[in-house]
């Protein structure tokens, strides 16, 4: 495919994505739904050049900034609180699942050698950090099971991968050392801590002298990749770099950047993901096509293939459920026994997290990294595709997920935050009222900003009142945001008629356009909240 061809194919993808998320917004269903379909029927259309995912540029493009932003989106806090479970379902759970997937898989196909079983195991064991993003923002979840969610699909990939690698070594070499497997598991996952914590300090340093917004905002886009191929290169878990730098640059990203660069790097990041996650699914969709024409289905699928999807399925689905409630079980146990931090989820909220089990990414990437002549290797390839499909599609499109949600009502057992976001609100504005008041008056005591000082003194009354009750006092306040939102319109209007008239230079017009824009989208988010 030549250079302009490929372009083409880019720019044909991308009106394909705006489409299919068009639809799915009219239709009700998730776009990560939507996406993954339309790639795969598209896909099939006869003329339409094939499209093939290199799956090590797979991986490299999309994992790192997508595991970026699960873990800015992750509330550091709840991650550190809830990392017992964390790692009971990024380290156990994907552990036990493959297990279950190669006995599964060696049961159906007994002549597939053990650890190629175990390497399908490990290929569709670890759910996916894109497929959870996709559902966490369509329901409405208690945070302890977002947090456990969400902290799942950082790490899990980095089982998943490690394991992965074990078992092609074993299958292609036919030698296999638990205890150097489990002792280069540990090697790699503090090493990749250990990169990934380094650089996120080495950011910090640089991002302090570089004083250039658009630099800044590169800079901070740039370290998911940084972090992931520093890691593979050292060979340790570029995942769990990753990851450790994630966390380190979103505890940080709030008092290191100037408001300037957090907008304008919130704004290119937000579309940079969009468009990944995107891309991503309908890849996935795309990619079947190959794998499908390598197998010569010409004469049916296999009964053995046919056995081997649903056992897949069946084995990955009842693992999830066994690890979890077995889990729970040991938690309640170890409540009864008087332990403290012992903290069961509940059946409620154990059902969904069972669930909510997606694949997507990670496991076609991994499946199309395996060697040409490993054995079972087509079949691994249609395994792990309807896997992704079943699970995504079933599981994500909202009928499933979103029905389960409702009929188990999973009951939100944190404790609340000591502030919600109206105290918090108040809280600050007496902050900037002790600022005011200081600043209001010259060294002499002479007042110098009454106005100032006069309009911070509304502020303060209006907080209190807002405070005490949120509700009375918004619905009070929404018919005053309104006006100020004419008022806005009627100015925009009058910009921009003063500049076709030609009385005033674009630089001008982008300025105070700017000012608008901003004074707008500040009186939107406190009118709908």
């Amino acid at each position: 495919m030549r250079g302009t061809e490929a372009f083409e194919l880019v720019l044909i993808l991308l009106a394909l994505v705006v489409a299919l998320h068009w639809l799915a917004k009219k239709l009700h269903i998730p776009p990560a739904t939507a996406l993954l379909v339309g790639g795969g029927g598209l896909a099939f259309i006869p003329g339409l050049p094939a499209v093939s995912l290199d799956p090590e540029l797979a991986l490299v493009l999309f994992l790192p900034p997508l595991l970026m932003d699960g873990a800015y989106g992750t509330s550091l806090s709840r991650f550190r609180r809830h990392l017992p479970g964390i790692l009971s379902l990024a380290v156990g759970a994907v552990i036990f699942t493959t297990l279950a997937v190669g006995l599964v898989t060696h049961w159906i196909l007994p002549d597939l050698p053990w650890a190629a079983c175990f390497a399908l195991g490990a290929i569709v064991s670890p759910p996916d950090a894109v497929s959870a993003h996709a559902v966490l923002k369509g329901v409405t979840l208690p945070r302890r099971l977002v947090a456990l969610l969400e902290g799942e699909s950082l790490l899990n990939d980095a089982t998943g991968l490690i394991l992965f690698r074990f078992a092609v070594a074993a299958t292609m070499s036919g030698v296999f050392h638990a205890g150097e497997a489990i002792q280069d598991f540990l090697v790699v996952a503090i090493g990749g801590a250990a990169v990934g914590l380094a650089l996120a300090g080495l950011w910090i340093l640089v991002v302090r002298r570089l004083g250039d917004t658009t630099l800044i905002v590169i800079a901070t886009l740039s370290m998911g990749w940084i972090a992931y191929l520093a890691g593979e290169a050292v060979h340790v878990s570029g995942v769990i770099a990753t990851v450790a730098a994630g966390l380190v640059l979103s505890w940080n990203y709030h008092t290191l950047l100037s408001a300037e660069i957090r907008i304008l790097g919130s704004a290119v990041w937000d579309i940079m993901v969009f468009l990944l996650e995107a891309f991503v699914f309908i890849l996935i969709g795309f990619s079947l096509r190959g794998a499908v024409e390598r197998l010569d289905m010409t004469a049916g699928v296999p009964l053995s293939m046919i056995q081997l999807i649903f056992g897949g399925l069946l084995a990955i689905t009842i693992a999830r459920f066994l690890w979890i409630f077995g889990a729970e079980a040991v938690l309640v146990l170890m409540c009864r026994a008087g332990v403290a931090r012992a903290r069961p989820l509940g059946w409620r909220q154990a059902t969904v997290l069972g669930a909510a089990g997606m694949r997507g990414v990670v496991t076609l990437a991994v499946a199309l990294t395996l060697p040409a002549d490993m054995p079972g290797r087509d079949a691994m390839l249609i395994c792990a595709f309807a896997v992704i499909f079943a699970t995504v599609v079933v599981v994500v499109q909202g009928s499933t997920l979103g029905l389960l949600i409702r009929a188990v009502s999973p009951e939100d057992t944190d404790p609340p935050a000591k502030m919600d976001l109206p105290a918090t609100e108040s809280t600050m504005t007496h902050a900037r009222m002790i600022v005011v008041e200081k600043r209001a008056y010259a060294p002499d005591g002479t007042l110098i900003h009454p106005l100032l000082l006069e309009e911070y003194h509304r502020r303060v009354a209006f907080m209190d009142r807002y405070a005490a009750d949120s509700e009375s006092t918004m619905e009070g306040m929404r018919p005053h945001f309104d006006v100020l939102l004419e008022a806005i319109a009627a100015a925009r209007r009058k910009l921009v008629e003063v500049h076709r008239a030609g009385l005033i230079e674009d630089e001008v017009l982008h300025a105070l356009e700017r000012d608008l824009d901003v004074e707008e989208m500040t009186i939107t988010f406190q009118r709908d909240g």
